[in-house]
């Protein structure tokens, strides 16, 4: 009896074992989870600034279920903010273009609807209206096919002009329309009238420029960096593609003295790209480029003209680092500023960046200095924007 006593008591112990070394390796699951989850992230992707005021849009993680939000936030002049507006619809979102109409900000981006739109990642182009105090004016969602995000938006006088794609998540044959989007809306965020170019897998418009009545829109289609003329019934006038850029294509553009600059990545393999600005005439016809000859995922992002008449960029470049799988690239990312004279004459390229991570996102020139917004990563894992100040010489200034 003693001896099936002590076999019981035996098995016993061995059960609260298990079930200790269980509950530890649920505790430590848990608290590894939960860490991962909790992450911080805060990103800028597009900024406008003026004597009273500098406005901000992008994405944070900041709420209990750690899903993005799209944000909108106001600062006062010393980049002090005064508000932040989060768009608290659906799930994961983010805003990626502002402009400003009166008093009103007008604002772009996608968003996860529903819980089927979350569980398949499938997001829908968004276009949302507020008044200066920050309040929603109106709210208008785009959905043509699987996967839809609006990138940036132009003030016209009887409206807005939106760029995007609308594409499909998966594999599928067809013909239906999609691919990069351009979208012309009224004040009342009513559609006038919409167009698409290119792929249904691929194509995408990320910025506009509107000159001598016409609208001129860059992004890519099948790893080509493209450009388009459209005249304000939405009907291409013009055209012409770049081989090869990488996935993003041509990122931005500008007009000055009847030529356009675009920007983007020069891809040369999966691996090495090279930041670049193209030069066109306004009938899209290629007259010459720059390209910076970095060392790993190199490209430019934003450009403006500054009050001397040079071309100011900003992007990333990417170079690799060590792993210890060696079959896994891993990489530096550091943000970039540069200036050309109007010719692509190289004025100066200066690199920002240290051990950890930096991404450029967007560049005004403003009170005689350039602003730049960025975020970087920390060794907490999360990631913050900043704002930097830049001299005429490319000195920094401050970093906010």
């Amino acid at each position: 009896m003693r001896k099936k006593t002590l076999k019981i008591l035996k098995l016993i112990s061995i059960i609260c074992v298990i079930v200790l070394v269980l509950e530890l390796l649920y505790v430590g699951y848990k608290v590894l989870y939960q860490s991962k989850e909790s992450v911080y992230f805060e990103g800028i992707n597009e900024m406008l600034i003026n004597d009273d005021y500098l406005v901000t849009v992008g994405s944070n993680n900041n709420n209990d279920n750690h899903y993005e939000k799209a944000k909108l936030s106001l600062y006062n002049t010393n980049k002090e903010e005064i508000y932040e507006r989060l768009y608290s619809v659906g799930y994961n979102s983010s805003y990626f273009g502002i402009v400003e109409d009166d008093s009103d900000f007008v604002v772009v981006g996608s968003y996860e609807k529903n819980k089927d739109d979350h569980e398949e990642s499938i997001r829908r182009g968004i276009i949302v209206k507020y008044d200066e105090a920050g309040n929603i004016i109106f709210k208008k969602e785009y959905k043509l096919l699987d996967n839809t995000k609006f990138t940036s938006v132009i003030k016209l006088d009887d409206g807005y002009l939106v760029t995007g794609q609308s594409i499909y998540k998966n594999t599928h044959i067809g013909d239906d329309d999609g691919g990069a989007i351009l979208i012309r809306y009224d004040k009342d965020g009513n559609i006038i009238w919409s167009k698409t170019y290119g792929s249904s897998k691929s194509a995408m418009y990320n910025k506009a420029f509107i000159i001598n009545n016409y609208i001129y829109v860059v992004g890519v289609n099948n790893n080509n960096g493209i450009i388009c003329k459209y005249d304000f019934d939405g009907n291409i006038v013009e055209y012409n593609d770049y081989k090869t850029t990488d996935s993003l294509g041509f990122r931005d553009l500008m007009i000055d003295d009847n030529y356009i600059y675009a920007v983007g990545a020069l891809r040369k393999t999966n691996i090495d790209t090279d930041a670049m600005i193209v030069k066109y005439d306004l009938n899209c016809t290629y007259i010459g480029q720059v390209v910076y000859d970095g060392t790993g995922l190199d490209r430019f992002d934003r450009i403006i003209k500054d009050n001397q008449g040079n071309l100011v960029v900003i992007g990333t470049i990417a170079k690799s680092r060590e792993t210890k799988q060696k079959s896994v690239d891993e990489y530096n990312y550091d943000g970039i500023i540069a200036k050309y004279d109007s010719s692509l004459k190289e004025v100066s390229v200066i690199t920002y960046g240290d051990d950890k991570d930096d991404y450029f996102t967007d560049i005004k020139f403003f009170d005689d200095k350039y602003i730049v917004s960025a975020y970087s990563s920390y060794e907490d894992g999360s990631y913050m924007s900043k704002f930097i100040s830049y001299s005429k010489a490319l000195k920094v200034l401050d970093v906010e």
